[in-house]
């Protein structure tokens, strides 16, 4: 299968819109800057998250964008961009209190996760019920006080964007939706192609290597509005619904789209890379 690098992603603060590059470095904690910072809801203790909807709503018109290219190991201060198009810096004095206000809860922004960090995930289908709303474990297969929900790198094809646009074609299958790292063209391969990755290797360019070790399961934020994205259930329902495969971190099978990878060896990725499965 010819593959190459369509795009690359990365998101300065956790479920806020983020950057798209044209080349990024990845080290064994995923892409330099990504999820980087995150708000901790001071109340609870929890990670703040467009997984609830109904605590957090339109989290998705917040926009975080880095003061200058990160380094590793040198993270500049971000902007972030406030629903009401005021912009706030995060090593400003006031930047928490600023947060706070617009999001009319008391927040703080951080770099590290709180130990044992947790937040809070809304499930739809048990709207009413005790479970409609769950604390689900941050950085399960990432390192220690990082803000990834699971893993440090997250994959999508052009074959499964084109592949749920042909299941619901009223529906808008964008990649800002799935907020993936690494944006794959698959030329014109059909179907959930990165289904068959999972267990193996991923070569891009010359030196990059990623293992795959999960299917991505996809919840609610998928269905949320992001700008001029409209809310709809539909693209759960009618289109991710459709690729329920077994996820190995989870023992069991859950609606999937994309995959989870793991950095074997770093380096710099960029548009047009040649990808190799191992």
């Amino acid at each position: 299968m010819n593959a190459t690098v369509a795009t690359a992603w990365r998101y300065p603060v956790k479920s806020m819109m983020g950057e798209e590059l044209n080349a990024a470095v990845l080290t064994e904690h995923g892409l330099v800057g990504d999820r980087a910072f995150a708000l901790v809801d001071e109340e609870s203790g929890k990670v703040v998250s467009a997984k609830n909807p109904q605590k957090w709503p339109d989290f998705f018109a917040f926009h975080a964008a880095y003061a200058e290219p990160p380094e590793q190991g040198n993270l500049p201060p971000v902007w972030i961009g406030l629903p009401d198009g005021r912009v706030v810096r995060s090593d400003d004095a006031s930047a928490n209190d600023e947060l706070s206000r617009t999001l009319s809860r008391k927040v703080a922004l951080k770099q590290v996760a709180p130990e044992s960090a947790q937040l809070e995930q809304y499930w739809p289908e048990h709207a009413g019920q005790n479970n409609e709303v769950t604390a689900e474990a941050v950085a399960g297969d990432a390192p220690a006080g990082s803000f990834f929900d699971y893993a440090t790198v997250h994959l999508l094809t052009t074959s499964t964007l084109d592949e749920l646009r042909a299941a619901y074609p009223q529906g808008r299958f964008e990649v800002r939706r799935f907020r993936p790292n690494i944006v794959i063209d698959t030329a014109g391969a059909k179907g959930f192609v990165e289904n068959d990755w999972v267990g193996k290797t991923l070569q891009i360019g010359e030196s990059v290597r990623l293992q795959i070790t999960d299917p991505c399961p996809r919840c609610v934020m998928t269905t949320l509005a992001q700008g001029d994205l409209p809310k709809d259930p539909g693209i759960f329902k009618h289109g991710i619904a459709r690729n329920s495969v077994h996820v190995p971190f989870a023992g069991r099978a859950l609606p999937s789209v994309g995959v989870y990878a793991k950095v074997l060896a770093g380096g710099t990725i960029r548009r047009g890379d040649s990808i190799r499965v191992l």
